[in-house]
This record gives C-alpha cells, structure tokens and sequence, in this order.
C-alpha cells in the first residue's frame, strides 16, 4: 500500500467517525425541541391564521375571547377594572362571587358572554339572572337581553362598533345582586382643545329643527321667452335710420329702423291703384244703376257694373292687408320707406343693423327683451322628478353676489332629453331694477315640504366612511364617530333619523380632518 492509498483511507475513517457523532447527538436536540415546544404552553381552541399564539399569562391579560378570530392578533384593552378571568374578560370579584364579562367577536358581529362562580364553582347561566343597560354617547339607553349558550349567557343584540360605551351590569344568583361597571374606549379618536383650534374644529349641539327638505340644483337666469322677440324687417332693403341704441328701453309701437325697400314702394302702388280703381268701379255702378232704374241701359250693363265694384273692394283690401302684414301701414309720404316698430316695450339687447347697410326680409336686426319678468333655468334629473313640479316653491340665490328671491316653479318639461336624461324647468322671477340679468349663474333651491324634525346636525358634519354616514360626537377626551341615518334636509342642515339623540355635542365644521385622523388610527391600528 503506498503513501497515497494510506492517505485517502485515514480521511474516510475521519469523516465516518465525524457523522456518526453527530448521529447520535441528534436524539439530544430533538429532545430539546420538544421540550421547547411543551413548555411553550400553546393552546389555540380555533386557531388564529396569522401567527398570532397566546400562552397562559397572556390569556390572562387579554379581555375578551375571539369567536372568531381576528386574523390580525389584535386585542382591546380592557375596563381598567380587576383582574383578567380565565376566559380572557374582564373579571369582577366581591367576596366568594366572582363575575366575567368578555366581549366576543366573530367577523362584523361581537355578544357579550358572561361567566360566573361562587366559591370558585362555575355557575350554570340558570343559576343567575343578568339585567344590563348599556349606554352609547349620543344615543338613547339600550337594555340587553341574555340567553344561556353553553356554560355562559350570551347577549341577544349584537354589540356594534364602535365599542365606546358604559355598561351596568345587574347580576342575581339565590344568595343576591351585585352590581358591576364596564366600559369600553375602542375606536376614540383623541383630540385636545389645542388641537381642535389649531385644525378649525367648531363644536355644535344636535337639535329639534324645523326644516323645509328641498333639492339644490344649477341653474342660469335666462330670458322670458314668452316676452323676446328677433326683430326681422320681412323686406329687404336699404337702412336709412337707426332710431334706438344697444340697452336702450323701448315702447310698443316705437319707431326702431327705416329702411328704404323697393317691395315696400310696390306695395303702396298696388294700394294706391286699388284705391283709384275702387274710386272708378263706384261711379261706373251708380251711373249704371241710374240708367238700368229709367230704363235706359240693359240690366246685364247693371249687373257688369255691380261686380266690377266687388272686384276693386277685394283688391283694395288685398293691398291694404299686404302692407299691414309687413307692418307698412305708413311711409311717411314716401312710398319707400319702412318703419321697423317695437312690437312690445322693453330692452334692445341686441343690436346687428347699421345706417347704410343692406338688409335682408328675414335678417335678425334687433332682440327686444321685457326683462321685468325673467326665467331661473335649470335641469332636472329623472329621479327627482317627484320633488320638482309645477307650483312647487323655490329659492333661487345668486353665486356671484348675496341675493335670493322667491317664487315657484312655473314649468317642467314632459320630456326627458335623449341624450342627457333630464328635463327642462324655471322659475318666472319679477325682475324690478334688472337685478338678474341673463346669463347669471344661480342655484335654485326646490322647496317639496316642510316639517318638525327631531334631530338635526350641519349638514357639513356628515362624513362617509366605509359608505355609511356618520357624525364625529364629542367624548371626554375626544371624538368617536357613530353611524347615523340621514333625512330631509334643507341643504345647510339635515335630519337625523337614527344614531342620534337631541342635545348631543358634535363636530359641525372640520369634521373631515378627524376623519383624516381616524384614517391614520385605523392604519397602524389594521384592525
């Protein structure tokens, strides 16, 4: 065997002896871990899912039991009060009683269970007799109702959050009552007074209000287009005169334009024919009828003459009607000039003719406008139909400038646009000293009925969150926010149907900054 072979075999019977140490050392840390594991004392009766492991000290500390669980190994803290009993509550003791309140949570819904001993001895939930009254802020005493469910009594209404409320528990068993206090502060949002003047924050108090609900929608002053009117000259000519400015106020019947039109010039020629052919038909019958009566002349000479003068009656007034439907009834000694009248008093505002300048019969040369009545327009949306009809009350309220004046609807359209869905409406407002001028842009404010309502807050004070209205009440300390059920509302403040009482403080301006507030809680806090 040469050096080589010996070599080689020296360092396998090392590295055999090597594993084998390790092998039988194994044992040892594998006893140890089990060890590790046994004392570690975990005991999850439905587990938790993320990681989270209590042992029994910590079971101790923490107050209620997840029916659960949660997935985020998040626990409350608890009263304040005694110690933590053995099902992770808040456990109450006087003398030989001891009593254990745990509130248990099970996805969106959380129960009281309660637990009792005497003498260390569990009671059955028959042995005892449980009367609660738990109170919210801002909202009316709630009495509870218990059912035995296994080896505790179990509350029949469901604990909503947020869980910021006082209870007064009332337990009897055959030896006697005992009262107890449990409170909870989950889901405050702590705020100093330093801090709600620093963040604009104004307190208000929730009342009984009188309040007319309503619809606020967009609107624009328009004309009264019943009282327009495009002014067109109906001949073409040539303008002579322009007799009236751009804003100036006008009579009915004033003179606005004269323009010279050839149409017009043939016009009053016809008339004038007329005339004298009519002039000439009269004398023809009543020598005629002179010579039929001394039967001089044939009575078909008679008869001839008697409808000629038809004829120049009919074609006098076909003449005269001509002129009239143009609105040419005078020319001034001319037989060419024509007077454009106002056919109504009110404003010129608008103006497109000037001296010398050629005119069409179906050109728009004047608008006249009566803007003592005007129209608030506005749109409305198919589902608010039923609020907004003809009669019903209205305040239109100026956006550039502090006005508002009253009136009714006057008009809603009965058909709904193809492409916008909606249909059109206005209010006829007097317009004395041409406050509202068209083209102002305005907010109308639909009046449907007025009532008592219980409670009502500012309507700023409504914030959405998780898509449910709520109002941030004032607490020692702070703010909570609690669900609510919104009414009528006369777009500055709005009724409270639900979650909250009359007299209760709250958040009326700088409500969202305590949301804003609540969002960074709920972020670290990822419950």
């Amino acid at each position: 065997m040469n050096k080589k072979q010996k070599m080689a075999i020296a360092g396998i019977v090392a590295v055999t002896a090597l594993l084998a140490g390790l092998i039988l050392s194994g044992g040892k840390f594998a006893s140890g871990a089990a060890e590790a594991e046994a004392g570690h004392g975990h005991s999850e009766g439905k587990g938790h899912d993320d990681g989270e492991h209590h042992d029994s000290a910590k079971a101790k500390t923490d107050d209620h039991q997840d029916a659960g669980q949660h997935g985020d190994g998040e626990h409350h803290a608890g009263a304040g009060k005694a110690a933590k009993g053995p099902h992770g509550g808040t456990l109450f003791v006087k003398g030989d009683f001891s009593f254990e309140v745990v509130l248990a949570e099970q996805g969106s819904t959380a129960a009281f269970m309660i637990y009792a001993s005497d003498q260390n001895q569990p009671l059955a939930p028959a042995a005892l007799t449980v009367k609660a009254q738990l109170e919210r802020p801002g909202q009316a005493p709630e009495s509870l109702r218990f059912v035995a469910d296994k080896n505790a009594l179990k509350s029949v209404q469901n604990i909503a959050e947020p869980h910021l409320f006082e209870v007064e528990f009332t337990v009897t068993t055959a030896k006697g009552s005992h009262d107890f206090h449990f409170s909870k502060e989950e889901g405050k949002i702590e705020l100093s007074d330093a801090q709600l003047k620093a963040a604009d924050i104004t307190l208000a108090t929730a009342a009984p209000l009188r309040i007319k609900s309503g619809l606020l929608l967009p609107g624009e002053i328009r004309f009264n287009e019943d009282r327009t009117a495009h002014v067109v000259p109906r001949v073409g000519g040539v303008v002579d005169a322009v007799r009236v400015n751009l804003g100036q106020q006008v009579k009915k019947g004033q003179v606005l334009a004269v323009i010279s039109s050839s149409a017009v010039s043939e016009q009053r020629s016809e008339l004038l024919t007329a005339q004298q052919r009519l002039t000439l038909a009269r004398s023809s019958h009543e020598r005629e009828k002179k010579l039929w009566e001394e039967k001089i002349s044939a009575h078909q000479d008679y008869l001839q003459a008697q409808q000629s003068l038809r004829e120049a009656e009919i074609a006098l007034r076909n003449a005269q009607q001509k002129l009239t439907a143009i609105g040419a009834g005078s020319g001034g000694g001319q037989l060419n000039q024509y007077e454009i009248r106002a056919p109504f008093d009110g404003m010129v505002v608008e103006k497109h003719i000037a001296l010398g300048e050629a005119v069409k019969e179906d050109a728009s040369i004047f608008t006249i406008s009566d803007l003592s009545v005007v129209w608030a327009e506005f749109v409305v949306a198919a589902k608010d139909l039923h609020t907004v009809r003809v009669g019903e009350n209205a305040t239109i309220r100026a956006t550039s400038f502090d006005s508002s004046v009253h009136g009714k609807v006057s008009y809603v359209g009965a058909l709904l646009g193809e492409q916008t869905r909606t249909a059109k409406a206005y209010v006829a407002l007097p317009n004395p000293g041409n406050t509202w001028r068209p083209g102002l842009f305005v907010n109308v404010e639909v009046f449907s009925q007025e009532a008592e309502v219980g409670v009502a807050v500012a309507v700023d004070a409504i914030q959405s969150i998780d898509q449910k209205s709520v109002v941030f009440i004032r607490v020692a300390g702070g703010f909570v926010a609690q669900e609510v059920t919104t009414g009528r509302s006369d777009g500055k403040q709005i009724e409270i149907v639900k979650g909250l009482t009359a007299g209760t403080r709250y958040a009326a301006t700088g409500s969202f900054t305590i949301k804003a507030e609540q969002g960074k809680g709920s972020a670290e806090h990822a419950h």
